[in-house]
């Protein structure tokens, strides 16, 4: 396979980023504001995919593969503390193939969730009343233009932002739960309507256990997203310690919190009466009621973290794009840097795509669906490559290690394999539009890219050294 070894030092100083720029409380915070915004809104729809036992099972197994996921993570980057995050580490276990299938993946991710979020706080904005706006495209232009600005600032201006907005977005999920536990209900937790024609089906599992499979895509919504933290490896201070441990706290303050939303938000609204709501947190608490001061309070809230998950997902997606075009698997200058270390046109061409798609179809469902079968292809690829550098390189220093080490990992692989089957259950159309974006980018790197990767990008750099010294262990 033919590579451009590029020597001029040129070519890498204008496609660098602004280094230890996050400590461990900035990535903590990356972590959950990736994702706090599947609290306020979409599991619920799992609700009508399984009922309360379905999706509650759904979600501990899914909650069970993000685990074991990040646990494996953060051993894969401690060894490999590049940009390239998932992609850096399938690169080094799987070859260039497998490097690009999971770098496209992942950016199918990331690219489609920020649209999609766009499209949801166009819907808040418009059911707030805020100056008389309605959902539509001036609302996510402002929202792609507005974000993306303060991102081509600086990192560290752009994640302490996303720090406080997450804060805010925590403390109002803190706030709801304590205001609806005292409106509950046990009984609520089961009045979905049961399909008496569904094997298993009962009050539990109205849709029977098919309906607990249908239920993963929704189980994932409390913790999809979590994984992109190693992406910011080269912006961390010391990412060899900071890593783990912000992937760790990260994941721990989002399984506490999708299990208070998760309850409260059932037992004070009912299951049938949340399942379809697109702000679930608010028809909870107000039911066939008028709005209270708690249940405005949620609604802005609920904004807040709408805003934090498309902050920070458009973060991911611009450092992965970066990873993958300074290597070469993607044209080159989608990699260069400013003055400030912004990878501006990483930033800039993704979010002109979202704003597109956002505008042309509306459909905000349809793309976070589209965005969950990238993940699953992502998360099967990231636990394949911790298994297969634990069988080939076991003697390579690991200053973390996975608990529970390949069986672990191994957890994560059969569960992600699970997760990307069910999305075939909930949209079938979603995902078999994925595929053809996966089919078109694999032509790509087929015919061109893979013969004029940069042997000198970090991560090609890693491979080749892993190489070598396979190499001089043989002879």
């Amino acid at each position: 396979m033919a590579k451009d070894d590029i020597e001029d030092d040129a070519y890498l100083n204008r496609r660098t980023l602004r280094r230890g720029s996050a400590g461990w409380l900035l990535l903590t915070g990356l972590g959950v504001a990736y994702v706090v915004s599947g609290d306020f809104s979409g599991w619920n729809v799992g609700l009508a995919e399984g009922g309360f036992g379905g999706l509650a099972i759904a979600t501990v197994l899914m909650g069970t593969m993000y685990a074991c996921l990040v646990f494996a993570l953060a051993e894969l980057s401690a060894i490999l503390p590049t940009a390239g995050g998932g992609y850096g580490f399938a690169r080094r276990a799987l070859g260039t193939w497998g490097g690009f299938l999971t770098g496209t993946a992942i950016l199918i991710e990331y690219v489609l969730a920020p649209a999609a979020i766009s499209i949801f706080i166009g819907d808040y904005v418009e059911s707030l009343g805020l100056f008389g706006l309605e959902s539509g495209w001036p609302v996510y232009l402002a929202c792609f233009a507005v974000f993306i600005g303060i991102h081509l600032w600086g990192v560290g201006e752009a994640l302490r932002f996303s720090l406080v907005v997450t804060a805010i977005a925590v403390a109002a999920l803190l706030i709801f739960a304590v205001g609806a536990f005292t409106e509950f209900d046990a009984g609520g937790l089961n009045d979905v309507p049961v399909d008496e024609d569904a094997l298993g089906a009962s009050s539990w599992l109205p849709f029977g256990l098919l309906g607990i499979w249908a239920a993963f895509p929704f189980g994932m919504w409390f913790f999809l997203g979590v994984e992109g933290v190693p992406l910011a490896a080269e912006e961390a201070k010391d990412p060899v310690r900071s890593m783990p441990r912000a992937l760790a706290i990260s994941l721990t303050i989002l399984v506490a919190l999708a299990v208070l939303t998760f309850f409260a938000a059932t037992g004070a609204g009912g299951a049938n009466a949340i399942k379809d709501a697109g702000n679930p947190l608010v028809v909870a608490l107000e039911g066939a009621g008028d709005p209270t001061a708690l249940s405005r309070f949620v609604n802005y809230a609920g904004l807040a973290g709408l805003v934090a998950s498309f902050f920070s997902l458009i973060y991911a997606g611009s450092r992965q794009l970066f990873a993958l075009s300074r290597a070469g698997y993607l044209p080159r200058f989608l990699s260069l840097t400013s003055r400030r270390k912004s990878p501006y046109l990483g930033l800039l061409i993704p979010g002109a795509i979202g704003f597109a798609l956002a505008a042309s179809t509306g459909n905000g469902a349809r793309m976070l669906n589209i965005a969950v079968f990238g993940a699953t292809i992502s998360y099967a690829l990231m636990a394949l490559s911790h298994i297969v550098l634990r069988r080939r390189e076991p003697a390579l220093p690991r200053p973390y290690r996975t608990p529970g080490g390949v069986l672990t990992s191994s957890v994560a692989f059969v569960l992600a394999l699970s997760a990307l089957v069910a999305t075939f259950l909930v949209d079938k159309e979603a995902a078999l539009m994925a595929l053809g974006v996966y089919v078109v980018a694999l032509a790509y790197f087929a015919l061109y890219s893979r013969h004029h990767l940069v042997a000198n990008a970090p991560e090609e750099e890693f491979a080749a050294l892993a190489a070598a010294e396979a190499e001089l262990s043989r002879d």
